[in-house]
C-alpha cells in the first residue's frame, strides 16, 4: 500500500541533460567550480544552508528557509523537474542555485544563495543556471523574481530583465520578470564566464565532498542592523529594548 501511494505522491520527472561543469579563476586567484549535484548529495548541503535561516540580514533568513525546503523537496521527490547547482572553492560550498523546467520553453528560477560574500560567486552561479536553461535545455525564457534589494540589482538591473507582471511566479504569486534569449545573448559576453572541461583533479576535489563554508554570512553584531525585521526604519523599538536591558549606548 505504501509503495503504491508513494508512486502517486511522486511527480514524474522529465529526463534532463546534465549541466556540464565549468571552472573560472576569481579575482583573488581562487578557482571556482560550478557543477550539478545529485539527489544523493543534498544531505551534504542541507547542514550548510540551515544556519543561514537564522541570519536576519539581507533577507538571508527567508531565502535560506525556502532553499532548504526546495532542496528537501528535490531530495524527497516532491518537486517536478528541479535541478541544483553548487559552486565550490577547494570543495568548500560557496553558493547554491536551483530552479526547474516548467515546460519545454519556460524555465523557473528559484533561488540563488551565496554562502560567501564579496567574490561575486552568487552572480556567477546565477549566470550558470541561466546558461543551463537557455543553452543546455534550449528554453526560450526564464521567469525570475527577487526577494532582496541585492537580488534586484543583480538580476533585474544587470540583465535588464523584461516585465512579465501578468504571470504570477511560483514563489508566492509575485509578478515575474523574464530573461529572454535575446537578453541573455546580449549579456553573455560580460556575465557568462568559465571554461570547460574542468581539470580532472579540480573536479575530483569538488565531487569528493561538499565542505562547509569557511566564512558564511552571520547575524549582525549590532541589533540596529536588523531593524528590517521589525519594519522600524528609525530603530526606535530596538533602542527601547536596549534601555530596558541596560545594554549598549545609542548609536
Amino acid at each position: 500500500m505504501s509503495i503504491d501511494l508513494e508512486k502517486i505522491l511522486r511527480p514524474t520527472d522529465t529526463p534532463l541533460p546534465e549541466y556540464p561543469p565549468k571552472y573560472m579563476t576569481l579575482a583573488g586567484g581562487e578557482q571556482l567550480v560550478i557543477r550539478q549535484v545529485t539527489r544523493e548529495e543534498i544531505p551534504e548541503i542541507l547542514p550548510h544552508v540551515e544556519p543561514l535561516m537564522h541570519v536576519e540580514r539581507d533577507f538571508y533568513d527567508i531565502v535560506a528557509s525556502r532553499v532548504y525546503a526546495e532542496l528537501l523537496g528535490y531530495y524527497t521527490y516532491r518537486v517536478q523537474d528541479e535541478y541544483v547547482l553548487a559552486a565550490q572553492i577547494d570543495g568548500e560550498l560557496v553558493a547554491v542555485v536551483n530552479g526547474r523546467m516548467a515546460n519545454k520553453d519556460v524555465g523557473i528560477s528559484y533561488h540563488t544563495l551565496a554562502l560567501r560574500r564579496g567574490l561575486r560567486v552568487g552572480a556567477h552561479a546565477f549566470a550558470a543556471k541561466m546558461e543551463y536553461h537557455l543553452d543546455i535545455l534550449g528554453q526560450k525564457e526564464v521567469l525570475i523574481v527577487a526577494e532582496s534589494p541585492i537580488g534586484f540589482r543583480r538580476w533585474m538591473i544587470e540583465y535588464k530583465l523584461e516585465k512579465r507582471f501578468h504571470v504570477p511566479h511560483e514563489l508566492g504569486g509575485c509578478p515575474s520578470w523574464s530573461l529572454t534569449r535575446e537578453l541573455y545573448d546580449a549579456a553573455r559576453d560580460t556575465l557568462i564566464v568559465g571554461r570547460r572541461p574542468v581539470p580532472e583533479q579540480l573536479l575530483k576535489k569538488a565531487q569528493q565532498a561538499i565542505l562547509p563554508p569557511t566564512d558564511p554570512p552571520r547575524p549582525p553584531v549590532d541589533l540596529l542592523a536588523a531593524t528590517r525585521s521589525l519594519y522600524d526604519s528609525t530603530a526606535t523599538a530596538l533602542l527601547e529594548q536596549r534601555k530596558k536591558l541596560g545594554g549598549l549606548r545609542d548609536a
